[in-house]
């Protein structure tokens, strides 16, 4: 019982000698002043910063018919029929064309998506991805 007296006491005594320092015009609250004597406070400012990201690439070969690589970009990149076209001629006289910028599990998973739908359907047509 006299351990506990004894913290109360050190504790009404030091609750007491915050509040006669800060003074009632000091502009102080109450949990500032605890702030001071004993409690860490930290103000909790975690950087965030963006997502990598990833450009989908389409490479030329010869044998994958035009009209197949347009309806790939039509479905799994959602380009009207005017850019998939663009992208299709660029990629056939390049080599190599992106068809979008992507986080990395989504570039993943249309890089995946389009080289299944090619090998399913028999075409040579194969897509990687590379960091921007």
């Amino acid at each position: 019982m006299a351990i506990q007296h004894n913290f109360l006491t050190a504790y009404l005594e030091t609750r007491q000698r915050s509040a006669t320092s800060a003074g009632p015009g000091s502009g102080q609250n109450e949990d500032e002043r605890e702030g001071q004597h004993g409690l860490a406070l930290q103000d909790d400012k975690a950087e965030v910063k963006p997502p990598a990201m990833w450009r989908v690439l389409l490479m030329n070969d010869d044998y994958t018919p035009m009209e197949f690589v347009i309806s790939v970009l039509q479905m799994f990149f959602s380009m009207n029929h005017e850019s998939a076209y663009r992208v299709m001629m660029h990629v056939h006289t390049r080599g190599k064309g992106v068809c979008g910028v992507y986080s990395k599990e989504i570039a993943e998973t249309k890089v995946a998506q389009v080289n299944h739908f090619a090998v399913s359907h028999q075409h040579p047509l194969k897509c990687a991805m590379e960091e921007v």
